[in-house]
Formats: C-alpha cells, structure tokens, sequence
C-alpha cells in the first residue's frame, strides 16, 4: 500500500497560453474547473469534484465563496445549478470519450433546489437528454444543509439516491457542522473538511480524532472522503484510519475540462 500512495502519476496535466472564447471579457461566464479525487489504495482517480467560477463584467472574477451565499438568497441560486450542471454533463461525456473510468462527476446543489416542484424529473430529463447513467452523477451539498435543511430535503435526497444519484457532502467538521445532524441525511460520501485533515501527523490525539470521524462517517453508511491532503505521510495516515479517498494537492489541483488529460504511458 505504501508504494502505491508514494508513487502517484499525475493523470491531470495542465496546458497553458491557449486561447478561450467565451463570453465576459475573453472568458466564459460560468466556468467549471475540476480536481480528482484519489483512492488511497490504488492511487487512481476514483471521481472528479467541480468548482464554479463567474466571470462578470463589473464584479470581476468571483469564486464560490463570494457568490453562494448571495445567489441562494434568491431564484438566482436555481438558474445558476442548471447551467452547471448542464456544463458539468457536458464534461463527463468528454471524461468518458478520453477513457476517465471515474465513477462519478459532482456539481454542486443549492438546498433550494431539493424542494422545488418537479425537481426529480428536471434532473431525469437532463441527464437522458445527455446519455448520461445517473450514477454518474454525484450533487455537492454544503454542511449548512445540517442547520438549514429539514425532513423535505432528507426525504428528496433519499428518492434522487434511489434513482442512481449521489450526494456528497462538503465541509464536515468545521464549527458550524454538528455532527448529530448528519444522521437526518441520508447521503452518500461526506468531505472532511481540511481543519480537520490538518489534524492528521500531529501527534497520536489528534490521528485518533480523525479516526473517530471516519468511523462515524461510515457507521452512517456513508464514505469518508479527506480534503486538504498534502502529502503521502498524510495519505498513510487516512488510510490506517479506513479512510479511503483523498483530495487536495496530493490529488491534484483544480483545471479546466478541456486541460483534464490522461497522460501516456
């Protein structure tokens, strides 16, 4: 095992200085970058997280952390979700063409969105108008859905998981993640976030800690997936504690679609 986490091949290489068109100032105005994320064990990349960026002509560029939180106060957050998840299909066909055997790609899914009328069938008819298995499919939901989400959520998170789809939740562990919470939602993978990963190879209190965490994780039936792993100490560490997956530098980086190439050889 030890080999196999030390000897990781990048299987994302980045090219530069090509042009893009696209629409606000030279760049597309919604923009999907995306990163693998690793098995320990066999060190290949199991799935693919999406990232958004916006591209506006007054603000400038804007990252996750700056739009969320505003678009969800409005029906903007629901048009938005659309237009990702449209590029983010369009990018799984192109994964699969290029011989990516990952099992899921993710797109982040705004709370709002679960409780919309027709949510289920919106999805259905996306991903068949695509070709797309729906187990392809992985929704990113932030842990403030613990606070913030109620029984209509758990129970269209549990109906869109008996279609095929996958639920991954992101940030766990911080402040404003109660722990308890996660037993109302019945998703499929949940991201450590990285103050939590920082804990791993401090000294043996703080390995036990996040062992404890996986072990919660997966008494839920849920995978633990660690972000923020920067090195193959760490990695070693994860997987002593049944963690399986891994993101962060070790991983790989967040680039563009048309950048994600499986390297020859």
């Amino acid at each position: 095992m030890a080999d196999n986490v030390l000897n990781y091949d990048d299987e994302i290489s980045q090219e530069s200085g090509e042009s893009q068109q696209t629409d606000v100032g030279g760049n597309r105005a919604v923009e999907i970058f995306y990163r693998g994320i690793r098995e320990i064990e066999s060190g290949s990349i199991a799935f693919f997280q999406s990232k958004t960026r916006l591209n506006t002509p007054g603000l400038g560029v804007l990252m996750p952390e700056n739009f969320r939180d505003v678009a969800e106060l409005s029906k903007q957050c629901l048009s938005l979700f659309e237009l990702e998840l449209l590029q983010v299909l369009e990018a799984e066909k192109k994964f699969k063409e290029r011989d990516f055997l990952c099992k899921w790609v993710s797109v982040y899914m705004p709370p709002a969105f679960l409780v919309e009328r027709g949510a289920e069938s919106r999805l259905i008819n996306y991903v068949e108008d695509f070709g797309t298995d729906t187990n392809r499919i992985c929704f990113e939901l932030s842990s403030k859905i613990l606070t913030e989400g109620g029984s209509k959520h758990a129970t269209i998170i549990n109906n869109l998981r008996n279609r095929g789809f996958h639920f991954l939740l992101t940030g766990f562990g911080g402040s404003d993640s109660p722990m308890i919470k996660l037993s109302e939602f019945p998703v499929d993978y949940v991201m450590l976030s990285r103050e939590i990963t920082s804990y791993i190879g401090k000294n043996e209190r703080g390995n036990a800690a996040v062992h404890s965490l996986v072990e919660f994780i997966s008494g839920l039936g849920a995978d633990a997936i660690c972000d923020g792993v920067n090195n193959a100490e760490q990695a070693e560490a994860l997987f002593e504690a049944n963690c399986r997956y891994v993101a962060g530098n070790l991983a790989g980086k967040y680039t563009l679609e048309r950048y994600v190439r499986k390297r020859n050889g």
